[in-house]
């Protein structure tokens, strides 16, 4: 369960979340709310009307989905003091590299960098000119641990995001703008069965089995468990806001210890 929030945490503030209607883009819409911001998301499908939150319909793997998004933030909020790219997922076959398209590749990349990429050019402009901002961008830890079953051009675009944001760090920090990312390890999503489907129809047995292949491949979860959306919505808020005003070019891990470097 949740801890309660300060609802004048984010008074005032107005926040992008990238894809926002479901898991962690979800619990990251109804973080931010909770801190009492205004709060503007998309997906490629609908969203039923919540209060204090406006949504866009929009594809954001396409160039004309950012474009409308980034739109609608600077009309309907005048502008956007924190952008969340928590938009992310894979979508690959499993077999391994030989299995991966062109296609493949070039959908991963959109989704998982290029959607970010886009977006932090449209927005961060406004930023710039006021001298303020933050922006988070969530990767993944399998940009260090990528699982080669099924994941490598995920994980690959995952990494192109990590070294990116650090370098958009540097360039932006002396213009007021703070950039930093969370990296999540499996959190606990609509997604997540999705995932383990699809490894399950590559590879046969159970979804059980396909959750072991899954842990075996990132060496166990010290905690026992994966992440509950919220609790990952929770870092995302905490690098966002003035608690964290001297954090700049970091990666806050949450992985339940899985990653077993320092």
């Amino acid at each position: 369960m949740s801890r309660p929030v300060d609802p004048s945490e984010f008074a005032g503030k107005r926040v992008l979340v990238s894809g926002g209607t479901k898991g962690l883009g979800r619990a990251t819409v109804e973080r931010f709310r909770a801190g009492g911001a205004r709060v503007i998301t998309s997906a490629r499908g609908g969203l039923e009307p919540i209060d204090g939150i406006e949504f866009v319909q929009a594809d954001l793997t396409t160039a004309e989905g950012g474009e409308a998004l980034a739109r609608a933030a600077l009309e309907r909020l005048g502008g956007v003091d924190v952008l969340a790219h928590v938009l992310g997922g894979s979508a690959t076959p499993g077999g391994g590299f030989a299995a991966l398209t062109d296609a493949h590749w070039l959908g991963e990349l959109n989704l998982n960098l290029l959607a970010a990429v886009r977006l932090d050019r449209l927005l961060i402009p406004q930023m710039i000119e006021r001298g303020s901002g933050a922006v988070v961008h969530v990767t993944s830890i399998q940009s260090v641990l990528p699982l080669p079953d099924a994941t490598t051009a995920y994980a690959a675009a995952k990494a192109g995001l990590r070294t990116y944001s650090k370098s958009l760090s540097k360039e932006l920090g002396p213009k007021g703008v703070r950039v930093n990312t969370v990296s999540p390890g499996w959190i606990m999503t609509e997604g997540s069965d999705v995932f383990l489907k699809r490894l399950q129809d590559a590879n046969g047995g159970t979804i059980e089995d396909a959750r072991q292949l899954v842990l075996k491949g990132l060496g166990g979860i010290s905690i026992g468990r994966g992440a509950e959306p919220f609790e990952v919505a929770e870092a995302i808020a905490f690098l966002a806001s003035d608690r964290a005003a001297s954090i700049h070019g970091s990666e806050l891990i949450v992985d339940g210890g899985t990653v077993p470097t320092v």
